[in-house]
């Protein structure tokens, strides 16, 4: 065979070739887009993030929803911490009345406010002060120590005759895999979350348990980060994968519950029954799954970011199903 007839041949089988390889990739994209469906279920009534760890939620019309959880200018979900001054995490189950405590930024400040308390302001970045490493859930994680006033504010405020600090955690940092998250989705790393970066709640589940209670609950008894209206109580913990905007989300487990349910979010008082002991009556969890939730009865679901992206009060959520 001459060369020019080698070189015809080869053509013709590159050009084949390249139609065939064409065909099977729209073929399959065909199939795919077949094989993935949206169905809606709800619609996004509430973004809540809380920037301090067991501190009072801001409410907003949007947020990013990044791999570590929604953020919003300066402010990022649980990345402020109050500490021990042996750098131990202090939460509301320890000390209900954190509950109370909002921190907000305001361009590069940061603004601590409570009952009873002057507001005290100081820069988000201070790269001076020291680094803490600090204990979260027996895993060990990095803050910024925020500084003595932040310091003597916190301590001022809870009364006490130890010290507490403020710490935050800077992009710089290394996350820690939650012990509960890790045999799941080891990939998965957070700040200071109890496990993983996004919580999902319904308003009909939180209204199934009003329901069942002498004095009605709040949402933000509950501290999710999504918040779902139009659809039936419980339905949530079937979204295996869901579609809001842009960003996709995927379940990973069940919220198990504690004591810091049991804390009022408008009162900051404790009373260490009620919702959890009528959540353990109906809310527990399969026999399977003991050795994962124990007795924590389940209310509301983590999800880890798949695909990032902006989040809106009004959005349509929509199941994935495949």
């Amino acid at each position: 065979m001459d060369v020019k007839s080698l070189v015809q041949n080869n053509t013709a089988a590159l050009v084949l070739g390249v139609g065939a390889a064409a065909l099977g990739l729209g073929l399959g994209y065909k199939f795919l887009r077949r094989t993935e469906e949206l169905v809606r279920v709800g619609v996004v009534s509430q973004l809540l993030l809380h920037p301090l760890k067991s501190g009072r939620a801001v409410s907003l019309s949007l947020a990013e929803c990044l791999c570590v959880g929604l953020k919003f200018g300066h402010m990022q979900d649980r990345h402020w911490l109050v500490v021990t001054d042996d750098s131990h995490m202090v939460t509301g189950r320890q000390e209900p009345a954190l509950v109370l405590v909002a921190l907000t930024c305001e361009g590069a400040q940061v603004c601590l406010n409570g009952p009873n308390m002057e507001e005290l302001r100081f820069p988000v970045k201070q790269p001076d002060n020291n680094i803490k490493d600090c204990r979260v859930f027996g895993s060990d994680i990095q803050g910024r120590d925020c500084g003595e006033e932040a310091s003597r504010w916190l301590t001022r405020y809870l009364g006490e005759e130890k010290t507490f600090r403020l710490v935050h955690f800077e992009p710089q940092m290394k996350a820690r895999r939650s012990v509960d998250m890790e045999p799941l989705f080891p990939e998965c790393e957070v700040a200071y979350p109890d496990v993983g970066p996004v919580m999902l709640l319904s308003e009909a589940s939180v209204k199934d348990l009003s329901s069942r209670l002498e004095k009605e609950v709040t949402v933000d008894r509950f501290r999710p980060n999504i918040v779902i209206s139009g659809c039936e109580a419980f339905e949530e913990d079937s979204w295996e994968e869901i579609q809001i905007g842009s960003v996709r989300l995927q379940r990973v487990m069940s919220c198990g519950r504690c004591i810091f349910t049991t804390v009022d979010p408008e009162t900051g008082i404790i009373n260490r029954k009620e919702p959890l002991e009528t959540l353990k009556s109906y809310r527990q969890c399969k026999p399977s799954e003991k050795h994962i939730y124990k007795s924590a009865p389940l209310f509301g679901q983590l999800h880890i970011v798949k695909k990032t992206g902006i989040l809106q009060v009004g959005d349509v959520v929509y199941m994935i199903r495949r």
